[in-house]
């Protein structure tokens, strides 16, 4: 009967423990998980990260309060792009958002299950990560960073007349950057260009690539490719002294030293991704969601290489003019 009874206390003794451990549970485990991944540290990611927290927290969900982000940089390795996802996967992460075509493909091959909102990547379906970009169709959806060639081409036209070879340096690995590059090819022929390629598959590459190929252009394309921005500032020294000048297709290549672009305001993209994140953590379908396009695009000049180029400033109110960072 003793024995009876003890059993039944130690019983009881440990259901109680049970709820009261249950009962004191973090307050974590109520947060909702957010994870971002980005492929490097760079202004127009980095930008486009701070836009997308803000419309979080404008949405009402605010880190430390009612959603966790854990926020990881793969400084510019493919192999790290990966790891990161699958981390992501198995710490149960609510919602993933993947700034850059690598970190997107990264995420979207270790989840089918997961909303991944996706920015700064400039061809969606090219990248295998969409159906369409009206109907994703897949747990994929948010934002490219896609700029038409031709706009790169008329600034090309205006600051510098007399070019005929355009040289452009890319990533052969990524997809991002063969995408530009084909349509380089294709309307080039339209504005009387001829292009001159040369490939590269990692930044030891860059420099060799940069010295042969200033020798056979007039004017430098740089698309947006993680490895030629993230190389940049060898980049700009070596058409510098073959006053060489380079057209980019974003304000952080500018930055650094490029002459000029026609391109998308990252932070606005990154707010409008974050906008799109709102609606799927309060239900939406991210597989019916359309992906958006930035819409805000604005001419930007170095104002410093402008000088050294001995190029004549334009006469346009529009232009924003910065100096090298």
């Amino acid at each position: 009967m003793k024995t009876t009874k003890l059993v039944k206390s130690m019983i009881l003794m440990g259901l109680l423990g049970v709820s009261i451990l249950t009962g004191c549970g973090s307050k974590d485990d109520d947060k909702i998980k957010i994870g971002i991944t980005q492929i490097v540290e760079y202004s127009a990611l980095d930008e486009n990260r701070e836009g997308f927290i803000k419309a979080l927290e404008d949405g009402g969900y605010k880190d430390g309060e009612n959603i966790d982000i854990d926020f990881q940089n793969a400084q510019g390795d493919i192999a790290t792009t990966q790891t990161i996802a699958k981390n992501f996967v198995s710490q149960n992460k609510n919602l993933i958002y993947a700034i850059s075509t690598p970190s997107a493909q990264a995420a979207y091959n270790s989840t089918k299950d997961i909303p991944i909102v996706i920015s700064a990547v400039t061809d969606p379906v090219s990248a295998e990560l969409v159906k369409s970009l009206e109907q994703p169709k897949t747990n994929v959806s948010g934002t490219n960073d896609y700029v038409p060639v031709s706009k790169q081409l008329e600034l090309i036209k205006t600051l510098v007349p007399n070019a005929k070879k355009i040289g452009v340096l890319y990533n052969t690995s990524e997809v991002n950057s063969e995408v530009q590059v084909n349509e380089l090819k294709k309307y080039s022929k339209e504005y009387g260009y001829s292009v001159v390629e040369a490939g590269v598959t990692s930044t030891n590459e860059v420099n060799t690539a940069i010295s042969s190929l200033v020798n056979k252009v007039d004017v430098l394309y740089a698309p947006t490719d993680q490895l030629v921005v993230s190389s940049m500032p060898i980049i700009v020294q070596k058409t510098q002294e073959k006053n060489i000048p380079i057209i980019a297709s974003e304000k952080g290549s500018v930055e650094l030293g490029a002459l000029a672009t026609c391109g998308i305001n990252y932070y606005e993209l990154g707010y409008t991704s974050g906008k799109m994140a709102v609606e799927v953590l309060k239900g939406e379908d991210i597989s019916k969601m359309p992906v958006k396009s930035g819409e805000e695009m604005e001419i930007i000049i170095n104002k410093d290489s402008l000088k050294n180029l001995s190029i004549q400033k334009p006469d346009d109110e529009r232009i924003v003019y910065i100096n090298t960072k």
